[in-house]
């Protein structure tokens, strides 16, 4: 055997624009489970009655709901710009990790 690859079937080629359809996918997925975090944030900040902790909270969630909104946004422009899709900037990946384990907190904090 000379090492040569086996000649590939139909069934085994792949579409490049798939993965980045998915990966847009998910980053949609992803902005709307954020979005009922930040709605389930507000809810617990007024429901009960407001507290100056809880509104702080709650107005943090907002924020880094748009925080995150931003980068989504601007990620899915960049897999919808391109034929190939760069890999995302560090930047990029370190504010929506920012993101969400801040929100992730938040929301401890006002679930407690």
């Amino acid at each position: 055997m000379s090492g040569a690859r086996p000649a590939a079937d139909a069934s085994d080629e792949r579409d490049p624009g798939l993965q980045p359809e998915r990966t847009r996918l998910a980053w949609r997925r992803t902005t709307l489970a954020c979005t009922v975090a930040a709605v389930l944030a507000v809810r617990a900040t007024l429901h009960g009655g407001a507290t100056a902790g809880g509104v702080v909270a709650g107005a943090l969630c907002c924020v880094l709901w748009v925080g995150f909104l931003l980068v989504a946004h601007h990620r899915i422009r960049l897999l919808a710009a391109t034929g190939r899709p760069r890999p995302m900037p560090a930047r990029l990946a370190s504010a929506a990790v920012l993101c969400t384990v801040a929100m992730a907190a938040c929301a401890t904090a006002l679930v407690l």
